[in-house]
């Protein structure tokens, strides 16, 4: 199902400022769209809004073409999974899957297939006749998953739901929901603050923050063409190095004067316009050059983190400014040395410092 969402806002009772607004937003059908966000930027309140949980202040929400404002909860062809399972813990797997088919007096023969073909999918099939205490947090999720699925709704939607499993159990578990999508071909809204569920997981991104978005788009889009500051600083791991300055004679040269840095050919026009005013400039840890460029970045190594296959070199500027750099693990570098890094032209990541905007294609 197509869910659309056009200038929708919401403002509570009691409270002059509104908690998000302008929301324009399209999630085709079989998406798996990814709602991410710091703390408190409205994420949420847009998935309940979505579900009927929380009221629309203004603008229509749309389930293909429909206008669904007035519409109950439990009319809109949705299933909710949120981050606590809230399975009942009197109740075995079998009878928390079948609960809400039984409350629409569905017959026990479409109940047992139903919850019989979901527990199969989820691989929880031998755990039906136990109770959620006596199976561990991964099985509770995907109990809850059953639960949601046995409805067969036309929307999912996910409330961080893998917010309570230890890391490695969060891996696993992302892969058995991107598989489990693409079998159900329902679409899914899933809400994160966590860019790593969102980059592996989506078929679209949409970042919000203050209660706006900031970009929607393809996960890729995300990290190599950021539509500003805040979303290149929030994508990415290490986080992306940002240089203040300002444009001299076509190029950027940094504020302490240590970074110069020509934008590459295709990019050269739009940078050009910016001539005299400030502009900051992003790379990424991993597009520093290893070998000597006609652009140089002196730093001091300070820390050096060893992670298998790459190294994560913690570095200042002469400012005091820090750098972070990866490189591939087999290179060798020193701690407490001074070592020359390129910059590769056509990785820089232009932005207009007064409305963080990007300039660059």
């Amino acid at each position: 199902m197509k869910v659309t969402l056009k200038n929708i806002g919401k403002k509570y009772e009691g409270r002059e400022e509104f908690t998000i607004r302008n929301i324009d937003l399209e999630i085709e059908e079989k998406d798996f769209c990814v709602i991410l966000g710091p703390s408190g930027c409205g994420k949420t309140t847009l998935l309940r809004m979505i579900a009927g949980l929380n009221s629309i202040t203004e603008g229509d929400l749309l389930f293909n073409d429909k206008r669904m404002n007035k519409v109950p909860s439990k009319d809109r062809d949705i299933a909710m999974v949120f981050q606590s399972y809230a399975l009942y813990p009197h109740m075995t797997v079998y009878d928390n899957m079948a609960f809400s088919l039984a409350m629409r007096k569905e017959r026990k023969s479409v109940i047992d297939q139903n919850v019989r073909e979901a527990a199969e999918l989820l691989q929880i099939t031998n755990y039906l006749h136990s109770k959620p205490s006596d199976i561990s947090g991964g099985q509770r999720q995907r109990v809850a998953l059953g639960r949601a699925m046995v409805r067969k709704p036309r929307v999912f939607l996910m409330d961080e739901p893998l917010s309570n499993l230890d890391a490695k159990l969060r891996e696993h578990m992302r892969v058995e929901l991107v598989r489990l999508h693409k079998s159900l071909g329902t679409t899914s809204i899933y809400v994160t603050h966590d860019q790593t569920e969102a980059m592996t997981m989506a078929t679209k991104i949409v970042l919000m923050n203050e209660g706006k978005i900031q970009q929607a788009g393809m996960p890729e889009e995300f990290y190599n063409k950021p539509a500003n500051l805040f979303v290149a600083r929030f994508i990415g791991s290490p986080t992306m190095n940002v240089f203040e300055g300002s444009i001299k004679d076509g190029s950027f040269v940094s504020h302490d004067g240590l970074i110069k840095a020509s934008p590459a050919e295709a990019d050269r026009k739009a940078v050009e316009e910016f001539e005299g005013k400030d502009v900051s400039v992003g790379i990424r840890s991993e597009r520093f050059l290893t070998e000597a460029s006609d652009e140089n970045v002196e730093v001091d190594i300070d820390v050096i983190e060893m992670l298998g296959k790459e190294k994560i070199l913690y570095t200042k500027l002469s400012s005091g400014k820090e750098v972070i750099i990866s490189v591939p693990g087999h290179l060798s570098f020193e701690e407490n040395t001074r070592q020359k890094f390129g910059l590769d032209q056509g990785s820089l990541h232009f932005f207009d410092t007064e409305t963080g905007m990007r300039i660059n294609s």
